[in-house]
């Protein structure tokens, strides 16, 4: 058996990929694949239009609230983001503490001044920095709220009047939370939600408009959203996967279960961690992500040997991030227990040895 801990793309449903494999030869008995139907027909439309009233209803979202599916990854949204949102005299804050905050800062810059309030550079990521102060006169605060690479998590939402923008890649509608208060949110799709190629960006529709940047109309998120995300071919199976697992996740009781379900596999792995002094986790404990567990070992001839045992037992893409090394297990929605089970029984047997 295998099981899947790569970060992306990742673990999906079962179930999701049978009903995938089944539209690629016959999509809802049109007799046409998933593939080749064309994406202002009735029945694509009727797909777009449930993937975005199915994200209202998961996220809980006001009426000000729009839902987009946009082509291309998070990285997009890191300059898309300040295009719309960032005058070249204004200020956007941002928050640095990963590899991906670092990137957003970097494509921020070509479109006005950006003030990063917070850096855990210092200790390579291990940590979420505290105490720092947001400008109230910054466009808008940005930050990633699960850190892949480094394995940190912010676990409250930072208080303050100015409107906050979150990259939720690795962690979209993993845990519940009040998305209303976030101006604008965006994650790839791959990691909980579908499959890559598809981007979904919520955005309150009254933050936008406010630069005098002309844009083009591709990069302008009111041209997709008075298109309803077709303004032009949407990666129309990417967006079918979404749906597939938005389903997947309602049915199983919506945002509300699969954060117990999550919190159950996380406390597991996390809790074997801590009594197997072999190995070491390395993010501050406060700040541990749910998603992405990140730990290493003291002798990296040991950290060979458990990498070519979880080879032999099936247990995939547990290699750490080369900026980090050691271990990363990620434990997305549709990771099940047993698996999570099954690596911590390995981790026991492996520490009994030594």
């Amino acid at each position: 058996m295998i099981h899947n801990f790569n970060a992306g793309p990742s673990i999906l449903p079962r179930e999701v990929f049978e009903e995938a494999s089944r539209a690629i030869l016959n999509f809802n008995d049109t007799g046409l694949s998933i593939l080749e139907i064309g994406h202002r027909t009735p029945v694509f439309e009727g797909v777009m239009s449930e993937s975005i009233s199915l994200v209202k209803e998961l996220m809980q979202l006001d009426a000000d609230k729009e839902v987009m599916f946009l082509h291309g990854g998070a990285s997009t949204q890191f300059f898309q983001v300040p295009m719309n949102l960032l005058d070249e005299q204004g200020i956007a804050a941002y928050l640095d503490c990963g590899i991906w905050g670092t990137k957003a800062i970097k494509e921020a810059k070509h479109f006005g001044q950006v003030q990063v309030v917070a850096s855990s550079r210092d200790k390579n990521y291990s940590y979420i920095p505290k105490g720092y102060q947001i400008p109230e006169k910054a466009a808008y605060f940005h930050y990633t709220t699960n850190n892949t690479v480094e394995g940190t998590q912010m676990h409250a939402i930072p208080e303050t009047s100015v409107p906050l923008v979150a990259d939720m890649s690795s962690d979209i509608l993993s845990r519940t939370m009040d998305f209303n208060r976030f101006s604008l949110i965006y994650a790839g799709a791959q990691k909980n939600i579908g499959a890559a190629g598809v981007n979904l960006v919520i955005v309150d529709k009254n933050i936008l408009g406010k630069t005098s940047r002309k844009l083009p109309s591709m990069m302008d998120y009111r041209q997709h959203i008075d298109n309803a995300s077709m303004l032009n071919t949407p990666p129309v199976f990417a967006v079918y996967v979404c749906l597939l697992t938005l389903r997947w996740l309602k049915k199983i009781g919506g945002v509300a279960a699969i954060e117990k379900f999550n919190n159950e596999k996380s406390a597991l792995l996390y809790n074997t961690l801590d009594t197997l002094p072999i190995f070491k986790p390395t993010v501050a404990k406060e700040d541990r992500s749910q998603m992405n567990v990140v730990f290493v070992m003291d002798d990296p001839e040991r950290e060979k040997e458990f990498l070519q045992l979880c080879k032999q037992e099936g247990m995939i893409g547990v290699k750490g991030h080369r900026s980090v090394g050691g271990f990363r297990v990620s434990l997305y929605n549709a990771m099940p227990l047993s698996s999570v089970q099954e690596l911590t029984k390995l981790m026991s047997a492996f520490a009994q040895k030594y």
